[in-house]
């Protein structure tokens, strides 16, 4: 059975990266909803050790609730490139490295579509949400955009591999795109209506 957040006034989000941070806050604020971070609350990073963006997402906002005793928010989400059979997918981070360089990142992609043929640049951003309540309780949601990439990069909006994706039915890339537009649009959104249906309306 569906939790409700309607009595919530705070959530945990269940995150060290500013644009997540960012884009979340900015998806809650219509809600009233204040969003602390689990980097302000000295809360560490559980290892990502799930198969899929929804274990990860488990797994990071289940320690964030644990640990603070509120109710966490959690993204998992990551860039699937159809040619290199959905990778970086789940390791879509971890090819940034460890100074989460993500230029390096996107030149790694490029490097492997090239390695491939090059001819084929459909891809797909995946995100997966759950919130996780102090007893355990969990509600997962996954939003998917489907798109091409392009290189070289283009645009200094959005983060991670922003610069590369152009969402289908549009010209600019989510790096280009006004942040208005792509909180619409994006995977992550996509994933927030489904939260807000289910918890805040539902």
């Amino acid at each position: 059975m569906r939790r409700s957040l309607r009595n919530e006034t705070r959530l945990v989000l269940a995150s060290h990266n500013p644009g997540k941070l960012r884009e979340i806050a900015a998806l809650l604020h219509p809600y009233g909803m204040e969003a602390v971070s689990a980097g302000e609350l000295g809360l560490e990073e559980p290892e990502e050790s799930g198969a899929t963006f929804a274990d990860n997402a488990r797994l990071k906002a289940c320690a964030a609730a644990r640990a603070s005793g509120r109710v966490a928010l959690s993204d998992d989400s990551g860039l699937c490139v159809q040619a290199l059979d959905g990778q970086p997918g789940v390791y879509s981070a971890r090819w940034a490295g460890e100074g989460k360089d993500f230029s390096a990142a996107i030149r790694r992609v490029e490097s492997e579509l090239l390695g491939r043929g090059g001819d084929d640049r459909r891809a797909y951003f995946v995100c997966a949400l759950c919130l996780c309540w102090p007893d355990g309780h969990t509600e997962t949601f996954q939003g998917e955009i489907h798109g091409r990439l392009v290189f070289p990069p283009r645009g200094a909006l959005g983060f991670g591999y922003d610069p590369i994706f152009i969402p289908e039915g549009y010209e600019k890339t989510f790096g280009e795109l006004d942040p208005d537009v792509k909180h619409a649009i994006s995977h992550r959104a996509i994933a927030f209506r489904q939260m807000t249906d289910a918890c805040f309306t539902g």
